[in-house]
């Protein structure tokens, strides 16, 4: 299962979705693509905005700093994370932390 902590500005996502074996696993190359470009986005608007680290089956990223865009991406991101949990929800669990 792929597992999403979202703190007020920090992210991590762990774990890999089980749904199909690694290559053919539509739930994770979906949260994937989600997360990647959502993070090119940030550095493109500003190399400075985030802080992020990645390996095999995790990302941790921080925003550092809180502009309109930049929360208007993580909105966006989170919301897209959140219609794919719905459908998968034996695959991804999102948990945001006030």
């Amino acid at each position: 299962m792929i597992r999403i902590t979202k703190k007020k500005k920090e992210i991590t996502i762990c774990g890999h979705s089980g749904y199909e074996k690694m290559g053919k696993d539509i739930v994770c190359a979906s949260v994937s693509s989600i997360v990647t470009t959502t993070i090119n986005a940030l550095i493109r608007l500003d190399p400075e905005c985030i802080f992020y680290e990645s390996k095999e089956g995790y990302v941790h990223f921080l925003l550092k700093k809180e502009g309109k865009m930049e929360i208007l991406l993580m909105e966006n991101m989170m919301s897209l994370l959140k219609e794919l949990e719905s459908n998968y929800k034996k695959y991804i669990k999102i948990n945001e932390e006030v």
